[in-house]
């Protein structure tokens, strides 16, 4: 009996053992994940990729980034100061994010001001992580908030770091110390309801080159603008900072390219030398429709498609600009 309960010891010790064995593997993996979840909570992964790599500005250059986050927009004007002024922030996915923040860190920004356009996901999603990355001195609201999670979170990293909102209509001025200066053209007021053609409208200048960002407005919001351009030039004047829409100079085309978008006799009046159509590689929308592409050829000078291009910058120097590829420098 003693013989029988010997083997049947050492037959349990390689189960033991290997249990044991077992043990310790999943205490080690444990320990792993845990110091990895502790590194990355101190240190974001997010600060481990490589900042993209941007060529250093010139002296006196105002630039303006049209950054690639695929169906979605995100723009960021460089300012000649090293200030900086972001116009939407994509649409909050992990890709598009960690792009944006790579982007922004690849440029030797001072301090930022925000603009959210509008509430939708695809303009506001990736706001929240810039705040809580860089901050920013001011953040500039839509007229119509979103009830969805991306919008909540933007509103409460601001209010998280302190950063002042505002909402933006028409009239608002960004103005900077380098001269260059953005004005508001719509919306109209806080008591707008269309989601689109309640999304800002801004107009860019520096040195006499001007820039339109069209945001999400419709064909409905471009002609009414044109009509009252029509009334009076210098109606959407702000002050001493006046708007010249006649022969803008870069468009960023609205609504990524949108066949309710881009009329005729809008393109017609901007008589812009580039457009810029901010959408993603076979996005589900189909944008940009061919018959806004078609209507864009008959106007412009050039079409550059962030889908097919990547990321473009404009830089402006002594009143003339270039644009080119980020890929081409």
């Amino acid at each position: 009996m003693a013989a029988a309960e010997k083997s049947k010891a050492r037959r349990k010790d390689p189960e033991r053992r290997a249990m044991i064995r077992r043990l310790i593997t999943f205490a080690v993996a444990g320990t792993i994940v845990l110091a990895i979840a502790v590194f990355a909570y101190f240190l974001p992964f997010r600060d481990l990729l490589p900042a993209v790599k941007i060529p250093a500005r010139g002296e006196n250059e105002m630039r303006v980034h049209f950054i690639d986050v695929g169906e979605g927009d995100a723009t960021l004007v460089e300012f000649a100061d090293g200030d900086c002024l972001l116009i939407d922030g994509g649409d909050g996915s992990f890709v598009h994010t960690e792009k944006l923040i790579r982007y922004l860190r690849g440029i030797d920004m001072h301090a930022l001001t925000v603009v959210a356009t509008h509430s939708d996901a695809d303009h506001c999603g990736g706001i929240a992580d810039v705040l809580e990355k860089f901050g920013a001195q001011k953040l500039y609201l839509p007229v119509l908030s979103a009830e969805t999670g991306v919008y909540f979170r933007m509103t409460e990293a601001a209010e998280e770091k302190g950063i002042t909102t505002e909402t933006l209509t028409r009239y608002d001025t960004i103005v900077s110390d380098t001269g260059a200066y953005a004005v508001c053209l719509s919306p109209y007021s806080v008591d707008e309801e269309s989601e689109n053609d309640s999304s800002a409208l801004l107009y860019l200048d520096y040195e006499g080159v001007r820039f339109l960002f069209g945001a999400d407005i419709s064909s409905v919001r471009e002609r009414r603008l044109m009509r009252e351009y029509a009334l009076d030039p210098t109606l959407f004047d702000s002050g001493n900072y006046t708007v010249d829409l006649s022969g803008i100079d870069i468009l960023r085309v609205s609504h990524h390219g949108s066949s309710s978008s881009s009329a005729s006799e809008w393109l017609e009046l901007l008589d812009a030398d580039v457009a810029v159509i901010s959408c993603g590689q076979g996005n589900i929308y189909a944008h940009p429709s061919e018959e806004a592409v078609g209507r864009l050829a008959a106007t412009c000078g050039e079409i550059y498609r962030i889908d097919e291009l990547g990321d473009i910058i404009v830089t402006v120097s002594g009143g003339t600009y270039t644009a080119r590829r980020l890929s081409s420098f």
